[in-house]
Order: C-alpha cells, then structure tokens, then sequence
C-alpha cells in the first residue's frame, strides 16, 4: 500500500571528551550516515568534556538508533540518550491538575479549605445535587481503561496504555473544555472493573471507556449504564458508529442516495461493527449484512459469541449466507472495521454503481485506497493521509460536552444519530466532495453543533436533567422548561 513519506526529527544528547573528538568529528559521521543535522544545543562544558543535544532529521525510527550506535562507537564520545519529538512531547505524562483559585493568604486558605470548606461539604449532604455546581463533579469525565484494546497495539497492560488516555484527556479539555483524567486500571475481571468505575461515581460527571478488549466491553458498558446515573460511553464502540455515520451521511448525499434503499455491508463484527451496525439501523437502514472471518452473520447458525446470535436477529433480512466476496454484490456500501487487505478490487466491482467505501482498519485499511480509486465514488479510511478520515476525535468531546451540560443521566441511541447528523451538517453543500465528506478535527463548529444536538436529544428522550442557559435563551428552541434545574449559583445558595 502506498504512504506519505514523513521525515522524523530525533535528539541525541553526547558527551565527548575535548582532548580525544572534536564536534566536527560528530557532524562528519551524522552526515556520512545519511543525517540532517538541524541544530546544536550546549547542555554544559568542563574543562574536559563538552555535553551537547544534536538535532537531526533522520527517515525513521530504526534510522536513529543506527546514527545512536555509530555515534557510540567513535573513541571518546558517550552517547547519553537519544529522543524524538514524540517522545519529547510525553516526557512526565501530557496533561497536569492546577488550581481554579491560586492561594495567594490566609482568607483564600480558610475558605478553599479549612475552616471555610466544612459549610460547602454540610451543604452537599443536605443536597447531594449540589455536587454537580460545588464540585468538578459538573465538568469532569473519567477515561476508563484496562490495557486490553489499545489502538492497533492489543493487550499491552494498563501502564502502557496510560500515554493513550492522556491524550484523550488532552483532547477533551482542548476541544470542548471538558476535564478528563485518565485512569488505567491494574485489573482484567469484569466485575472488578465495573465495581471500581461504580465506586467513583461521586467524583465524575460522566464515564469514557476506552481501549476494553471484547466481549468483555459490551457487558462493562451495559452494567454500568444500567447501575450508573451519570453518561457511560465506549468510544471505540459509539464514537467510531458515530463519526461512520456522520460520513455515510454526506456520502449518500454525492450519491443521490437514500438510507432506507441501501445495502450495507459490515465486515467485522466485534465491538465497533456492532456499535456501527445498530447505529446504521437506527438511521434507518433496511438490508444490512454483518460479515465475519466465517462469512455473513446469519439467523439460522448457534453462534457460540452471544453478541452474534442477538447481531444475526436484527441484521440480514434476507438471511443470505456465503463469504465477503458473495454478499458484497449490488452492495451500495462497504464499511469495514476488521482487518488489511480483506476487500479485494474484484468485490468493489460487484458493488452497486457509485460505490462508497469505508475502510477503517489502521494503520492498513481493508484495500488499498489507491488501488479502490477507479472503481469508488467515496471512500474514506481512518488514515490523516487520505482525504476523508474518519475520527473519533470529532465525536466524542462534542458528546460528552453536551451531556455534561444537560446533566444527563445516559448517552442513548438518539443522542448518538443526533451527534451524527450534527458532524455531518457541519460541512456546507459548496464544501461537500467526494474528497470532503467529514469535517476537519480542529473546525470549531464540531463540537458546538454536537453539544447542541446531543443536548436536544437529551431532552426529547427524557434524559436530560437541566437545559443549559444559551439554549433556554433561544428563539427557535423547541424544548419543554417545565422541569428545569435552578441555575447553579442559584442551586448553591438555596
């Protein structure tokens, strides 16, 4: 498969003797050994020895450590470490806690603690409610992981994944102004996991899981929607249906085509083909077939994996059987969550005319993209290096925004397709292409569209506990305020 060459930009920090090596020594050997040294940094001089941070573009990785090495082997030079920007940027984790209120005397002192706190606490436990205005309560979410899942990586361990929740955390606070804290936990069992998220409760607004292997997810997420009143989300489940749709949305709308007359077919069904498939099913999908390793996903088999015989009894309606290369015929959409390499160019020409195909297996899609491109009037993958990526990142901070503000007490399906739609709506008729079906990460409107969207679902499903005040203010808001909470700073003094 065809990819972006992408330089990468290393330091390597040495230490060499003056009386033995001199740096044009170094520079030379950076040079011979394929290197672009970009910079020179003194970290310290004695009277013997010169320390130094060496910047260097380098073509990967491996490439680094082989400058690393030879670097090492020269007499009188110490090769101390050596680092790129990647590494640079986690170096003592990504994210930190600081004060609202900085502690500048004794007055602040009392009343952000002791004396003054104990009026704040008594007033919680008189009104348990007044933890949502009293407290990070109200803006805060837990990203939840065991390290069974990560990314593309599997089970590597709660330690490991830790630099992964980190940058969700990042994620939440710069895109929607959430506070997330990531929280890696040293434990596999099921029940131990949901007895500890549960026994959090009183601390966070709202519940990220992340990076749970399956099954195990599907029953960690519906246990604590279920025993929680606070959001609980599986992003790598709803996040990944969400930003799908959103883009199947926008590329029916190039297509002249309508949910309702289209195939779909799903190729891999774990947690996010799933997700993905009631979503579509929600949005109004008729003839959706579910394909695995072992083919289509039919009624008439005993599936040993629950989560298959309930998938087989919503999907499928004319119960076809065979492998992916024999129920992709006349399919007007493929969307794969599953493995590189498992849709060939000869099944995307058994596909319906203008064929739309979503391939979202990383780092290597389902096919090739370059190789799709004759033969696909849209296509999109999870890659940044082609057009149309679809990204989690446009999801899931919008949601749990508009949850938060709304205090609703879950995320349901309706709260989902309405995020969906608003990703979608945000890119215009003049900007829609084959090319651009979803908008870019960083477009600021994401996020207000969805809070906006998942906050009016909220209500119209009965979820929501409060409207948020910008929203209350609206000409065109259609939501009952018959029961709407106290505005915070009014619910902190009654």
């Amino acid at each position: 498969m065809s990819s972006t060459h992408k330089q990468l930009t290393i330091t390597i920090r040495v230490k060499y003797e003056k009386e033995r090596v001199g740096f044009g020594t170094l520079a030379t050997q950076i040079g011979y050994d394929g290197g672009d040294m970009v910079g020179i940094d003194v970290i310290s001089s004695t009277k013997t020895h010169h320390v130094r941070d060496i910047t260097v573009n380098v073509s990967d990785p491996e490439h680094g450590s082989m400058l690393g090495k030879k670097l090492a082997e020269l007499d009188g030079v110490d090769v101390m470490h050596v680092s790129d920007q990647t590494f640079q940027l986690h170096v003592g984790g990504k994210i930190e806690c600081v004060p609202k209120n900085p502690i500048k005397n004794r007055d602040t002192l009392s009343k952000v603690y002791t004396p003054g706190v104990a009026r704040v606490c008594t007033a919680i436990a008189d009104d348990p409610d007044k933890a949502y205005s009293l407290t990070i309560k109200r803006n805060t979410v837990a990203v939840v992981s065991d390290g069974t899942a990560v990314l593309g990586l599997g089970d590597i361990g709660p330690a490991a994944a830790m630099p992964v929740m980190e940058g969700k955390a990042m994620l939440f606070k710069q895109l929607a102004g959430v506070d997330a804290f990531p929280i890696c936990l040293n434990t596999k069992d099921p029940e131990e996991i949901i007895r500890i998220v549960k026994a959090m409760e009183p601390t966070f607004g709202g519940i990220n899981l992340e990076d749970i292997s399956s099954p195990r997810c599907f029953e960690i997420e519906e246990r604590l929607k279920r025993e929680l009143d606070i959001p609980v989300f599986h992003d790598d489940q709803h996040g990944t249906a969400v930003v799908i749709m959103a883009g199947l949305l926008n590329a029916l709308r190039i297509c002249g085509k309508r949910v309702e007359d289209i195939k779909v077919i799903v190729n891999g069904i774990g947690a996010a083909g799933i997700a993905c498939s009631k979503m579509l099913l929600q949005a109004g999908v008729r003839n959706l077939i579910g394909v695995d390793r072992h083919g289509a996903i039919c009624r008439d088999v005993q599936y040993d994996n629950p989560q298959w015989t309930a998938f087989a009894q919503i999907t499928n309606p004319h119960n076809v059987s065979g492998s992916l290369s024999e129920v992709i015929a006349d399919a007007d959409v493929f969307i794969g969550v599953s493995a590189p390499g498992v849709l060939k160019v000869e099944d995307v020409k058994k596909m319906a005319q203008e064929p739309i195909v979503f391939a979202m297996a990383n780092p290597v899609p389902e096919i090739d993209p370059d190789l799709a491109a004759p033969y696909v009037k849209v296509m999109a993958t999870g890659r940044s290096d082609y057009p149309n990526q679809i990204n989690n990142v446009l999801c899931f901070p919008g949601i749990f925004r508009g949850a938060l503000d709304c205090r609703a007490t879950e995320i349901n399906e309706e709260m989902k397709l309405a995020a969906a739609q608003a990703i979608a709506s945000v890119v215009t008729d003049e900007q829609l292409s084959e090319t651009y079906i979803i908008p870019n990460v960083f477009n600021a409107k994401v996020v207000e569209k969805v809070r906006e969207g998942v906050i009016r679902a909220a209500h119209q499903t009965g979820v929501a506990r409060k409207l948020p005040l910008d929203m209350q203010t609206s000409s065109s808001d259609a939501i009952s305020t018959d029961e709407l909470f106290e505005e915070d700073i009014e619910l902190a003094w009654r």
